[in-house]
């Protein structure tokens, strides 16, 4: 009996220690090292005036984190300089993390909706609203912290007053990519094993990214992963059965507005201003204004979905393909945009007259009751526009 005790302690103690390990912030930075990227030293520093060549290969990054605890009410800010000694790696790494980025987002997902497949661009986006609420909550009820600079080199700013675990990059780049795979084969003739290694290789991108920018440990990373492929493994074999359900259900548009909203007003409280709930309201939007538009469609009988038998073979593709590709991207970019500036401006007038606040006054737009029914109100139009109305205009326009 005492034997196998001292064999779970010591199992117990390992796993403290690999815990400890990973969560490291030294090794972050012997992995930033390890692939050229450095802390400048002070004295460097001192003596980078009056040399040229160290001038070209030196930039400034900074990294400011926001740390409110709740006996204090003050800000703790942190500065690096940094040395680019591999550019080929910096540049793959920055891309790399671009693919987790709301910038990502708003062009990929719509992409796949009007060049290649409205049942796709669906399922990606619901696995997606999932997986980025759960992370997203995830962080600010565990409040584990980001690596610490130094020793790490951070090279964002804005979401290092976020929590740390999990890492929703590792997350959302996990479950799009393998949503994608997992779909694609009943609507699309490819080649599987070439999405496989497509599916590894721009999610493994995206989470090296994480520590390559400094924003994560790898326990962090390593959670992200783990967590989207729980969520894909319990609700693969549901799929169908829940794409049915929302395009069919008389509730759906009642479930898809109301459940996203009540959730971001429960948002977990924080004790300083974090963008979290702000980013997981607009994802909230964005997938209650797609899934009622999915529901209109249908209801409408018309889909835009290619017409079977599926899966479908994918035609050459040629300059007039590439053409019109480019022209139904940039007709919807200019809609999508035009929508968010209009629900922007009504939304944000309604509530700041309603509650009595200034227009100008962000700080008062950070507030629960203006920040996620504006936020909610305008991604959900978004969403809304990009699942009905811009097909319907590529119609007109003969980009069908």
């Amino acid at each position: 009996m005492n034997a196998m005790r001292r064999a779970a302690i010591l199992k117990m103690n390992a796993m403290r220690r690999a815990v400890s390990h990973l969560s490291s912030s030294e090794l972050v930075a012997r992995f930033q090292r390890a692939c050229g990227l450095f802390p400048v030293a002070r004295e460097k520093l001192n003596g980078h005036a009056g040399n040229h060549g160290e001038e070209e290969r030196i930039r400034n990054g900074t990294a400011r984190g926001q740390r409110k605890h709740h006996d204090e009410h003050e800000s703790s800010y942190s500065t690096a300089k940094y040395e680019v000694r591999n550019w080929p790696l910096y540049f793959l790494f920055v891309v790399s993390a671009t693919l987790g980025n709301e910038v990502f987002y708003i062009s990929f997902l719509p992409f796949i909706h009007w060049n290649l497949d409205p049942f796709l661009c669906r399922r990606l986006v619901n696995i997606w609203a999932v997986v980025m609420y759960i992370g997203q909550v995830t962080k600010d009820v565990l409040k584990l912290p980001r690596p610490t600079a130094p020793p790490v080199v951070k090279l964002e700013v804005r979401v290092d007053a976020e929590y740390g675990l999990p890492s929703t990059h590792a997350m959302a780049a996990t479950a799009i990519s393998f949503t994608l795979l997992l779909s694609a084969p009943e609507r699309v003739q490819f080649q599987f094993e070439v999405g496989l290694v497509l599916a590894v290789v721009l999610s493994g991108l995206v989470c090296l990214s994480r520590l390559y920018t400094g924003m994560h440990s790898a326990l962090d990373v390593i959670c992200g992963i783990l967590i989207s492929a729980v969520i894909l493994g319990i609700s693969y074999p549901h799929w169908n059965t829940l794409d049915s359900l929302q395009l069919n259900s008389p509730l759906s548009p009642v479930v898809a507005l109301v459940l996203p909203l009540y959730l971001c007003y429960k948002y977990p409280e924080l004790d300083h201003y974090s963008t979290t709930r702000e980013d997981t309201t607009i994802i909230m939007g964005v997938a209650a204004g797609c899934s009622v538009g999915y529901w209109a469609n249908q209801q409408l009988g018309l889909t835009f979905e290619p017409e079977g038998p599926f899966p479908v073979t994918l035609g050459p593709l040629t300059a007039r393909t590439v053409t019109l590709c480019a022209a139904r991207f940039c007709v919807g970019l200019v809609l999508l945009v035009l929508t968010r500036q209009t629900a922007r401006w009504a939304s944000l007038r309604l509530l700041c007259r309603n509650y009595g606040v200034a227009l100008g006054d962000v700080e008062a737009h950070k507030r629960k009751e203006i920040e996620v029914p504006y936020k909610f109100s305008t991604y959900s139009a978004i969403g809304l526009v990009n699942s009905v109305v811009v097909c319907r205009a590529f119609m007109l326009l003969g980009l069908l």
